[in-house]
């Protein structure tokens, strides 16, 4: 009986904190902004598609502890991909906080914003790289 316990406490935490994520990027609007500045309005639902089952992918390969033998190229596009969605992430998340325009503001920075936002997605497509590609860049278990 604890063990059925278990699973079922263990499910429904998962599928709250889950649907707290998703809640998130839908309040900031991750989604609607992108394809506005990408002007593929008319893919809204695929985009949201993707985001759910990357998810659920995403939460399956950790519980059941999944391997893919991918090869190289294509570890370096999903980094890639992976880089890409959290700079967006992030960029959503200062934007709707206003911290570009007060950074921007205080630093006198008049022009060249769009390198700072290019040097943040930069840095977090870099950092999802190395974390993926390099042998050794992080230890298994957090030892």
């Amino acid at each position: 009986m604890g063990y059925v316990a278990s699973v079922v406490l263990g499910l429904a935490s998962g599928m709250a904190i889950s649907g707290a994520v998703f809640a998130f990027i839908a309040a900031i609007g991750v989604v609607p902004r992108m394809a506005k500045r990408t002007n593929t309005q008319k893919h809204i639902m695929i985009y949201e598609e993707a985001i759910i089952w990357g998810g659920i992918f995403g939460a399956a390969t950790m519980v059941f502890n999944l391997f893919l033998p991918l090869h190289t190229v294509i570890i370096i596009i999903l980094s890639l991909c992976t880089g890409i969605f959290f700079g967006v992430l992030a960029m959503c998340l200062a934007e709707t906080l206003d911290v570009l325009p007060i950074f921007s503001k205080r630093a006198s920075v008049k022009n060249g914003i769009s390198y700072f936002v290019a040097a943040i997605a930069l840095g977090k497509m870099t950092g999802s790289l190395l974390y993926f590609i390099i042998s050794g860049f992080f230890k298994e278990g957090g030892q």
